[in-house]
């Protein structure tokens, strides 16, 4: 199901990422995270396994371009069917109207298409978000995205996650469309200069 919440603007630069599922009662979440507006007005949510997602997606973020003329970053979580529909992903943009991420270490991009969740990632990931959703730094509209947040806990373990019988996924999701907000921006258009005219042999 896809929420919209106000329509894309010429100009505006989106990035946009997904928290994937394997089925069962978990959804994949994919928020649409405005870096020109800092807000999120646009949410798809599908509960299903991951590759019924994609499509969809792949029509969104299309949608997206046309409407703004920028292309969008997308980037799926690598974790439960992410990497193989990142990769589905990279064969449904013939038109290339979106750009795909590729996970960063240390600042430098590696060749792996998504964003890698694991015990060095997973702590930035959350941690940069926690601080960007109390300040309320970016603009959430999407209600169950707003409920998840508030049923996100820490564990005994001192480990960020759903409450028992709770949802994380609308968290994920927004988390890591956060990171892309950190470290992505369009890519600017050449500037088109008219070449000097050719100098006359007579001239003096």
């Amino acid at each position: 199901m896809l929420r919209l919440y106000r329509r894309p603007t010429k100009g505006e630069f989106f990035v946009i990422f997904g928290d994937c599922a394997q089925g069962g009662s978990d959804s994949n979440y994919v928020q649409f995270l405005s870096k020109s507006q800092t807000d999120i007005p646009l949410v798809l949510q599908v509960k299903d396994v991951a590759a019924s997602m994609t499509p969809l997606l792949h029509q969104t973020a299309e949608w997206v371009f046309e409407q703004t003329q920028v292309k969008p970053v997308v980037c799926l979580e690598r974790n439960n069917g992410g990497a193989s529909e990142m990769e589905r992903l990279r064969i449904l943009n013939r038109l290339d109207k979106y750009r795909l991420y590729s996970m960063k270490r240390d600042g430098i991009e590696t060749d792996k298409l998504g964003f890698i969740t694991d015990q060095i990632s997973r702590p930035k990931l959350i941690g940069d978000w926690k601080v960007a959703f109390d300040s309320q730094l970016i603009r959430i509209y999407d209600e169950e995205t707003i409920k998840q947040h508030r049923q996100f806990i820490t564990n005994k373990s001192n480990r960020p996650e759903a409450a028992p019988n709770t949802h994380d996924d609308a968290v994920i999701s927004a988390a890591g469309a956060y990171q892309l907000f950190l470290t992505e921006n369009p890519i600017s258009k050449p500037v088109r200069t008219r070449p000097l005219p050719k100098r006359s042999r007579y001239h003096v």
